[in-house]
């Protein structure tokens, strides 16, 4: 039923945007997540996860609205859609930002994902593979974000409740988050070859690597705004 109402409502978003315009900031955020959790496809679309980050960055009300559309996503009961979910809300906790980063970490949303883990609650139901991945991500950041002292409290508290038997295993070399998988022709890439590309023309003793360096600082300093 909640899979229909979620399905029925993005075809009433679909036709609204077609007969008024493109949707608003809001709308377009849920847009974005649908695309990206659309547990219809068998490899998750990069590009609505990264259209939907951007959304969060450049919407006011995005850090603060994006969580709670991603806790429904999560809670879902078709398991491919609650994994592409966390998928997205690990990126998300990547590339957007101090004040999502900060809503992410209060107890209000945590308990969301306490919920999906906890037999009182959505863990009777959910799978293990769902479950596993929302532990696997609880640990990590415990590790990568040791100042967040409310994820590190739940984290501890599911331990001593038996809900968390033992800590995942994760990759020994990876001190600090990974980072996303985006598409080569993602903005992000762009942007650090550009600088790579700056830093080298910088370095050079050769007056004419200089001559191309210092219009390429006043084009990547404009194009920062």
């Amino acid at each position: 039923m909640a899979a229909t109402a979620v399905a029925a409502g993005a075809g009433a978003a679909a036709g609204t945007e077609s007969a008024e315009g493109p949707p608003g900031p809001a709308a377009a955020l849920e847009l974005w997540l649908n695309k990206a959790t659309d547990p219809s496809l068998s490899e998750q679309d990069w590009s609505a996860i990264q259209n939907f980050c951007e959304q969060v960055n450049t919407n006011p009300n995005g850090p603060t609205h994006a969580p709670w559309l991603l806790a429904h996503k999560i809670q879902s009961p078709q398991e491919k859609e609650a994994l592409y979910a966390l998928t997205v809300l690990e990126t998300c906790m990547n590339h957007c930002g101090e004040k999502f980063h900060s809503e992410v970490a209060k107890f209000r949303f945590l308990n969301e994902l306490i919920k999906v883990l906890s037999p009182k609650y959505l863990g009777a139901w959910a799978t293990e593979k769902v479950k596993g991945r929302v532990i696997e991500i609880l640990f990590s950041w415990t590790v990568w974000f040791p100042e967040d002292i409310k994820i590190r409290d739940a984290y501890q508290m599911l331990k001593k409740q038996g809900i968390i038997k033992q800590d995942p295993k994760l990759p020994v070399d990876k001190i600090l988050p990974p980072p996303s998988p985006w598409p080569k022709s993602s903005i992000f890439d762009a942007d650090e070859e550009k600088s790579k590309l700056l830093t080298r023309l910088l370095k050079s003793t050769h007056p004419e690597d200089l001559q191309v360096a210092v219009p390429r600082v006043s084009l990547l300093v404009t194009s920062s705004f």
